[in-house]
């Protein structure tokens, strides 16, 4: 089957694999177009000039869960090693509750994870009257409202 592919592309057995890159018609890329950079064990990396401009850190995000009665708020795609303000907010913009904390690394939430257990009572009955909020002070982007139940006690 690879003597076939190489026949159809017009490559012979001794090609190279740039040589198969040529005769595929992908260009080449210029030095002017790449930027290498070359580590203390002597790998060389090359990267095209656009694709650092490009990228663009994940969102901000948080999810909920109940744990101990508690609300916890928890979230990812913060600034590891960074404050991170959690706000919890009725839809009328009391605050509940609010907190700084320093987003770290964690085994499942992705970039800085931040899990905070917080003094509302959960889980409730009845709709969502407030939401949460996260704030990255590094970068100084918020996370999307997240709708969340808050619990007020009747004694």
């Amino acid at each position: 089957m690879n003597r076939t592919i190489r026949t159809l592309l017009g490559v012979t057995a001794t090609a190279t694999a740039a040589a198969a890159i040529v005769a595929l018609g992908v260009p080449a890329l210029g030095a002017a177009a790449n930027a290498s950079a070359t580590s203390a064990a002597g790998v060389t990396s090359t990267v095209s000039a656009g694709a650092v401009d490009g990228l663009k850190q994940a969102q901000p995000f948080l999810f909920t869960y109940t744990f101990n009665g508690r609300l916890k708020v928890a979230g990812g795609n913060f600034t590891v090693g960074r404050r991170v303000y959690l706000v919890v907010k009725y839809n009328t913009g009391r605050t509940a509750f609010s907190r700084w904390e320093t987003a770290r690394t964690h085994s499942i939430t992705p970039g800085g994870a931040v899990y905070v257990e917080t003094t509302i009572a959960a889980p409730c009955a009845g709709g969502t009257n407030g939401y949460a909020r996260g704030y990255d002070d590094a970068t100084r982007t918020w996370s999307p409202r997240l709708a969340v139940a808050i619990c007020q006690r009747i004694d």
